[in-house]
């Protein structure tokens, strides 16, 4: 499931399935031990340095509890996060170091891992996919057909840990979130025409697209037609997302691998694409009656 789960998902590198916070708040993963390590640390400079939790959070522009949680290992140390305590506690590259060893959560690709982070806290995401539907649309049926599609065959462990990670990636579409994330989707006909797991986890499928684009007022869905001589997305899938900071950054992905997208020249280029694709498509409405006389013939 090449998206959140690192083979074939739809959005993000999770070995089939996986992707996103399970456990804890949103964006707020299970803890693990090398989460927990790092949490220690952190606290251990920060006494060294004689600083409370909320002078720390000061110097570091992030809220008290949020320095509560990495302290705790209950939550993944941002970037900027590693960057800002390295320089406040003077911690001679040990935290920048040891943030390359914090442990991805079970069912996450290892390429996922920094996307995933971002895309926990982001205010809009956009997603293109010409493969299969995106992870954050996916049903557990049809989750777990397209992993038992791509060879290797997971183990059931592993299928369970990539099942559970992406529905818990799923609590992003809520709107009970503050501020709730906006989404578009554009998805090719194509992928929804394949009928992946039968027609049985299509129909479920597709009675689950339905719901969440009527019932979530913050999500965009979209079908690319069969027949669309123009066509701004032949280069492949594509993310964007803003951060809380205003922020964008990119992701693209291809087999066991995936490429977290910062040069703002590159992300320039993506949102121009993105843009077209958005003009190439159907619209909104167009898109969901389309969707219902699919699932009218099933």
């Amino acid at each position: 499931m090449a998206d959140d789960t690192g083979g074939t998902g739809g959005g993000g590198g999770v070995s089939a399935v996986a992707g996103g916070p399970s456990g804890g708040g949103a964006g707020e993963p299970e803890s693990s031990d090398s989460l927990k390590t790092f949490g220690a640390v952190v606290k251990g400079f920060r006494k060294r340095a004689g600083l409370t939790q909320e002078e720390l959070a000061d110097r570091v522009r992030y809220s008290p509890g949020t320095v509560a949680s990495i302290e705790q290992g209950r939550r993944f140390p941002r970037p900027d996060f590693v960057t800002r305590a390295e320089e406040a506690l003077d911690a001679f590259g040990i935290l920048r170091e040891a943030s390359q060893f914090v442990a991805r959560q079970p069912g996450l690709a290892s390429w996922f891992r920094q996307w995933w982070r971002l895309e926990a806290e982001a205010i809009s995401l956009y997603t293109y996919e010409c493969r299969v539907v995106p992870g954050l649309l996916q049903t557990e049926a049809y989750a777990r057909a397209v992993s038992l599609n791509v060879p290797p065959r997971p183990t059931e462990e592993e299928m369970e840990e990539r099942i559970a990670a992406r529905l818990a990636r799923q609590e992003l579409l809520s709107v009970r979130r503050k501020p709730p994330t906006a989404f578009t989707f554009i998805v090719e006909e194509a992928v929804l025409e394949r009928h992946t797991g039968g027609e049985d986890v299509t129909r479920e499928l597709f009675d689950h697209l339905l719901e969440v684009t009527e019932r979530h007022w913050n999500v965009e869905f979209q079908i690319m037609p069969l027949r669309q001589p123009t066509h701004a997305g032949m280069d492949g899938p594509l993310q964007l997302l803003e951060t809380p900071d205003n922020e964008w950054f990119g992701y693209s992905e291809g087999q066991k691998n995936g490429r977290l997208i910062t040069d703002r020249k590159e992300i320039s280029v993506l949102q121009q694409r993105y843009a077209k694709l958005r003009s190439q498509a159907l619209t909104p409405a167009d898109s969901l009656s389309l969707l219902k006389r699919m699932r009218g013939a099933l």
